[in-house]
């Protein structure tokens, strides 16, 4: 019983050795504050060391990742606790930076978008997924995803329309 506890510890890490940029970028996204995103990230991988159930390959298993860490993230922004807290993080001007200013302009208007827009286009386009396979994850048509792909594209392109190019 004992060697059976160490590979599943093994496991575990290395299942976070492979997935823990994917999830902190998808719980970065969603709650959009560094402390809540770490609390999601963990609350991810505690879920997935508790899982009973066997995933039938990797891609199911990532799969099985994401939707956990989407899901964990919106307990968090959701809570009765946080709806009434500001953090100390959003009362400065923005806790993330990237390199360029170009990045951190594509961040925040991404962060701007409705939830849905949100989701599809951080999966699509950081996480590399088509469209069939965020269905799958988010539990809707493709046809759907397709269409809020579309839709936050086109609200990036006039947020950032207004905002970037419009000053260059």
């Amino acid at each position: 019983m004992g060697n059976q506890a160490a590979c599943e510890e093994k496991s575990i890490e290395q299942v976070i050795g492979l997935y823990k940029n994917m999830v902190f970028k998808i719980t970065l996204t969603h709650t959009s504050n560094r402390l809540d995103a770490e609390d999601a990230f963990q609350q991810t991988f505690l879920a997935y060391y508790q899982k009973d159930k066997t995933l039938s390959d990797e891609e199911h298993r990532k799969a099985w990742l994401i939707r956990t860490a989407l899901n964990c993230s919106r307990r968090i922004t959701q809570s009765s606790w946080k709806k009434k807290t500001v953090s100390l993080e959003e009362t400065s001007d923005g806790c993330f930076q990237f390199v360029s200013e170009e990045e951190n302009l594509v961040y925040r208007s991404v962060m701007e978008l409705p939830e849905k827009y949100r989701t599809v286009i951080l999966l699509y386009y950081f996480e590399d997924l088509p469209s069939e396979e965020i269905a799958l994850i988010l539990k809707r048509k493709s046809g759907t995803v397709r269409m809020q792909l579309m839709r936050g594209r086109e609200m990036l392109r006039e947020k950032l329309k207004g905002d970037y190019f419009d000053e260059t």
